[in-house]
């Protein structure tokens, strides 16, 4: 039987589809992507982003799984990062450290080069929290009492080398006066030791708000360049003449060398998913908005950050020799 233009064509469809789809680029995703999050598991960043994931998987029409890898600050997702194949199923959040951490340490990895900007997402308020039982009021009573008892104030962070510690190493140090450092993986089990009592005092991002709003913890000051919406009655660090405005952005990306479509197909589903109102709403519950940039801007923001905490360690003497 003689074959027809059209059963000829089916034929030829069917034969080069298998090739077609192998082609790089002809369709991503194609299986499920990860993405890194430097903080452990039940705190503010993993609850907001677990929530964006499941958004932007329905835009990928794929699934969106979170890993977990805390510690080092929140540095610990650069070298999967630097390790991953650059076919974009392998995303990690980029938290503010890992632009502190080169100038101060000795690492392999470059938060530039070994990096591919897919979005800016929002960022993060930081204060200070002391358990709601305290005698501490104010910021000045901490200094108070850390010069009558030296080397007994024990105050938690998220992390050595983290932003509230640097911020604790600049206030307390521009004063002569010790305090105890206690390092913490993540915000969730840092605010139960502080609201305990088992930690003097608190320096974190605002993980801490639903422990503020339930009364658990007392907001003495906020750390950003004008006090928020939620707290509007806290005053911030500069307002009580400590010349210091900390913030920390964040946002995706992925390895060096994702191909222009790819970024093109991520960032797209990530601005979708957190423009959706379930994740605005699960953003305010932690006093955060919305700082949407994309992969340029990101990318000019981030070479600003990497510079700009050159230039803080410098000024602190934080910086690593040789």
């Amino acid at each position: 039987m003689a074959m027809t233009r059209r059963h000829l064509l089916t034929l030829l469809g069917t034969a080069l589809a298998p090739a077609l789809k192998a082609q790089p680029g002809a369709r991503f995703p194609s299986r499920p992507i990860t993405l890194w999050v430097p903080w452990p598991a039940g705190g503010a960043t993993d609850g907001t982003l677990r929530l964006l994931a499941e958004a932007a998987g329905h835009h990928l029409g794929q699934k969106v799984l979170i890993e977990n890898r805390s510690g080092a600050g929140g540095t610990l997702v650069m070298p999967v990062l630097q390790q991953a194949a650059p076919d974009g199923h392998t995303l990690a959040q980029m938290p503010q450290p890992v632009f502190r951490a080169p100038w101060t340490q000795r690492v392999t990895w470059d938060p530039i080069r070994d990096t591919t900007p897919i979005v800016q997402i929002s960022g993060v308020t930081f204060g200070i929290v002391v358990p709601e039982a305290s005698p501490f009021r104010r910021v000045d009573d901490l200094f108070s009492w850390a010069r009558e008892h030296p080397g007994r104030l024990s105050i938690a962070t998220n992390g050595i080398g983290t932003t509230p510690h640097l911020v604790l190493d600049q206030l307390f140090g521009e004063r002569g006066l010790p305090y105890v450092h206690v390092p913490y993986k993540g915000s969730s089990e840092q605010m139960i030791a502080v609201s305990s009592g088992q930690v003097m005092v608190g320096v974190n991002s605002n993980g801490f708000a639903p422990f503020v709003d339930g009364g658990q913890l007392r907001l003495l000051a906020t750390l950003g360049a004008q006090r928020t919406r939620r707290w509007p009655n806290v005053p911030t660090l500069k307002e009580l003449g400590h010349p210091i405005v900390a913030n920390s952005p964040y946002g995706l990306a992925g390895p060096a060398g994702l191909a222009p479509d790819v970024v093109r197909v991520l960032h797209d589903a990530f601005k979708a998913a957190m423009f959706e109102p379930a994740h605005v709403a699960e953003l305010a519950k932690y006093d955060q908005e919305l700082a949407y940039l994309g992969p340029e801007d990101y990318g000019r923001a981030m070479r600003v950050a990497y510079e700009t905490e050159r230039r803080a360690v410098e000024r602190l003497g934080l910086a690593r020799k040789g």
